[in-house]
């Protein structure tokens, strides 16, 4: 027996309400249990929006805890490395981790599964060896550079370098899950257990008298790394071992390498262009004010989930149907898709700017200076959010480099605008800079989709969808 929400709102509300309620719990009856593609998009979409959820609570909590245990100089040094070592860790994959979403439905479609073998084995090796030579490059030019860095920075960069190799390793894993559309195994190790035990970790320390300091931390987070991801790759190998029949494996090592090096600098460029404006403060202001900026932009979080869940549940599912030759199907799951993730952002924005006042003064009484930074920032997300996941789209239907192309000339204006207007406007530069930045970007991503595959991908186009 298996719940029903039609059958619930029958037995207990009246009949009147239970009327009117009907078309919902019939809609939400579909997303559960139904057996189409939009359905099972729908769901993993779901799935990874509660992963979100929980995740952004997980971490906006451990944010407000370490910002307390650790003292604003000490947080904004964690965090700039942190976040310097995620980005560092992403792009040492080198697109394999998105490739794999894209060729892995594919082969499993056409029922190649030596080439299936083979790319999963291929992503793997290649994303260890380059991450491995990142770690060792970025501990060289930290050590080499030390007379041009800031001493407080020297060492907490050596050490968040110990922890690249894992990051990447775990991002590919991620990709994998994705892949087989495992949303829940693909996106619970980096966004739920890793989080969680550097809390953990952190606050057995705090608890045992250690001093908690950026150094600590960055420990924690690298003890956590290693644990999280050697699980995952654990339990993702034995997963596919059972999904997938032995036997020898192909390497199209030139086509994978063709398709992935421009996803590596879309994805690459994406993840600097959010970060942008965090790098920067950092590179043009105190740790104090990288604490700040970060911890507004940490709330910002509980928006941007939206657009992530929706990606995540989605990009395997452009694959599989650009593979069947469905092309008016992937026309009508991109417009969806821009549904799905417009209205919900646009909510949780009016939500956060409603309570970031109180959200902000978790962190300490100085990070309410961020609250106005939020007006800027969540009229970007949203903005972002008015296109849905665009780019995932391109990518899936190979226009990768020139996608490439846009979001490598968005970074450079990013950084332009952010280095032009920092110096004389401080945190609202940044923030400034960044919504300039967003609104260039989704006029380019617009007219690239449209130019490209014929879809005006836009709120204004998919309001008018029958059926969403």
């Amino acid at each position: 027996m298996r719940f029903s929400a039609v059958e619930t709102t029958n037995a207990f509300l009246p009949a009147v309400l239970s009327d009117r309620v009907r078309p919902l719990a019939e809609k939400a009856d579909q997303i559960l249990f139904g057996g189409g593609d939009v359905a099972r998009t729908q769901r993993a979409s779901l799935a990874a929006f509660v992963i979100r959820i929980v995740s952004a609570v997980i971490a906006f909590v451990s944010q407000i805890a370490f910002a307390r245990m650790m003292g604003i100089q000490d947080y904004g040094i964690f965090v700039l490395v942190w976040i310097s070592m995620v980005i560092l860790g992403s792009l040492s994959c080198l697109g394999f981790q998105t490739a794999i979403i894209r060729f892995v439905p594919q082969y499993r479609e056409k029922g190649s599964f030596d080439r299936m073998r083979g790319i999963l084995l291929a992503s793997r090796l290649v994303v260890l060896a380059a991450s491995t030579v990142s770690a060792l490059s970025v501990i060289a030019v930290t050590w080499f550079a030390r007379d041009w860095i800031e001493p407080y920075y020297i060492l907490p960069f050596i050490i968040g370098a110990l922890c690249l190799p894992m990051i990447s390793l775990g991002d590919t894993l991620d990709g994998t899950a994705r892949a087989q559309g495992w949303t829940i195994r693909a996106l619970t190790p980096s966004y739920l257990i890793r989080p969680l035990l550097i809390l953990v970790f952190m606050a057995c320390a705090y608890v045992a008298g250690y001093e908690i300091d950026a150094l600590l931390g960055l420990q924690c987070a690298v003890v956590a790394s290693y644990v999280t991801t050697i699980g995952q790759l654990f339990l993702v190998t034995k997963d596919i071992d059972a999904t997938i029949p032995k036997g020898p494996r192909t390497y199209l090592t030139g086509l994978w390498v063709k398709v992935a090096l421009p996803i590596f600098l879309v994805e690459g460029f994406f993840f600097l262009l959010i970060n942008a404006d965090t790098l920067m403060v950092g590179l043009l202001m105190s740790p104090t004010d990288v604490a700040i900026y970060f911890a507004t932009v940490k709330t910002l979080a509980l928006v941007h989930f939206v657009f992530f869940a929706v990606k995540a549940g989605i990009a395997h599912r452009f694959a599989a149907l650009l593979a069947d030759g469905e092309k008016n199907a992937v026309h009508d799951m991109a417009l969806r898709s821009v549904v799905w993730t417009f209205w919900p952002s646009l909510l949780m924005g009016l939500v956060l700017l409603a309570c970031a006042p109180l959200l902000l003064t978790l962190f300490g009484a100085e990070y309410r200076e961020g609250y106005p930074l939020l007006f800027i920032l969540v009229s970007g997300v949203v903005l972002r959010a008015a296109i849905g996941p665009a780019e995932s789209l391109l990518n899936m239907t190979g226009h990768q480099n020139a996608c490439a192309v846009v979001f490598g000339s968005v970074l450079v204006v990013n950084i332009a605008l952010n280095a032009a207007l920092i110096p004389s406007m401080g945190l609202y530069g940044a923030a400034t800079a960044t919504f300039l930045a967003t609104l260039i970007e989704v006029f380019a991503l617009y007219q690239l989709v449209y130019r490209r595959i014929g879809v005006r991908m836009s709120i204004l186009t998919a309001r008018n969808l029958a059926a969403i």
